[in-house]
């Protein structure tokens, strides 16, 4: 990337960039090959214009595009819309994004979380910004990302923005944004074992009940807490998921383990309407009050894990793996429109991690010498 600059004022941008460096023999800086070491780059030389390497430009196109996202701000003639017109954010407006967000079929969960972040958005703009462009976006992205939120939650404020201002704001233009790359975490997974005593360790049938299906269906909690009597067929063996992430309904299976504890707990607590039902008549299980009910379960199996009930679904898949079950089924029971949602699992499997022998071991390990 190129940027020529030169005196003592004009590199004052580029010494405001942490990590940066001076190399002599080239007499050329380096700034970290970072999200928040390019943003500082652009904020510094925010009214200048930038050109990649045409070598770079083949070898990381995530850069290319934000050169170029940020060149085409300098292009625009943007329209400041001041921030003290009550028609950019106000009940009336957050009530035309719900119901926008709710027309495009969007879930509850997703129109909720739009609308906080939007909402956070404004919250934080309306102390610091005199109007509302392209560029206010990218600095508030930034600022996300300083406090060591997640890229998931930045990326899903973008979105959120972004919706608000082409569906809400009818600014169809504004998409100048800088995204960071996404995450690539690890699942959370209990072994066998910690399966097991885990669901010995609850005493409540109806608790223990929901636990076992959600870990033997590979369920999501919304998915569980959401179950009604008929929908686990027990002479098939399966579970029917109404409408589950992405409105879809699929079939997973239900153990001969589940049904059984099923069975004793239909028989016992005859439920009516839902599956699991919650406090309020004609209400389910909260999906708060199932990861309550987790959490005490982990207490109670002395499992000092850092895992949440969504892990019983990633286990479920990560033993079928390890079992030898075909990637393709898993992706089919877990409802993954993508296989390669399904193939991180490949990465905390122990079904071939576990055949791989230190050269330590082979050595028969270390004495301690007196």
């Amino acid at each position: 990337m190129k940027l020529e600059r030169y005196g003592p004022e004009k590199l004052k941008g580029v010494r405001s960039v942490p990590g940066r460096k001076f190399i002599p023999d080239e007499k050329v800086w380096t700034i970290p090959y970072t999200v928040s070491g390019l943003g500082a780059l652009l904020d510094a030389y925010a009214k200048d214009f930038f050109t990649c390497d045409e070598r770079l430009e083949k070898q990381d196109s995530y850069l290319r595009e934000q050169v170029d996202n940020h060149n085409k701000l300098r292009q625009q003639e943007m329209t400041p819309v001041p921030l003290e017109e009550p028609q950019v954010w106000s009940s009336d407006r957050k009530k035309d994004l719900q119901d926008a967000l709710r027309a495009r079929g969007y879930s509850g969960k997703t129109v909720k979380a739009y609308t906080l972040q939007v909402q956070r958005f404004f919250n934080e703009v309306l102390l610091n910004e005199k109007e509302i462009n392209d560029a206010v976006v990218q600095k508030y992205s930034l600022k996300l990302l300083e406090k060591d939120l997640s890229h998931a939650y930045v990326n899903q404020a973008i979105s959120a923005l972004k919706f608000y201002f082409r569906h809400v704001l009818k600014r169809p233009n504004s998409n100048g944004y800088v995204r960071p790359k996404k995450e690539s975490k690890l699942p959370d997974v209990l072994s066998l074992g910690e399966v097991a005593r885990l669901l010995k360790s609850v005493k409540n049938l109806k608790h223990r009940a929901m636990l076992i299906v959600t870990y033997t269906s590979g369920l999501r909690v919304g998915e569980v807490v959401r179950l009604r009597p008929e929908d686990c067929d027990r002479e098939r063996n399966v579970v029917k998921v109404r409408q589950g992430k992405g409105r879809k309904d699929r079939q997973t299976l239900l153990s001969e383990t589940a049904n059984a504890v099923l069975d004793q707990y239909i028989q016992q607590e005859k439920p009516d309407g839902w599956l699991f039902p919650g406090q309020k008549e004609g209400r389910h299980l909260t999906e708060r009050s199932a990861q309550k009910v987790f959490e005490k379960a982990l207490i109670q199996a002395e499992i000092q894990k850092e895992v949440s009930i969504h892990s019983l679904r990633h286990s479920f898949a990560t033993h079928l793996l390890e079992n030898g079950i075909d990637l393709r089924y898993i992706q089919e029971l877990l409802g993954h429109q993508s296989v390669r949602t399904t193939e991180r699992y490949t990465h905390v499997s122990r079904r071939d991690i576990g055949r791989i022998q230190s050269p330590l071991d082979r050595l028969g390990g270390m004495e301690q010498e007196d």
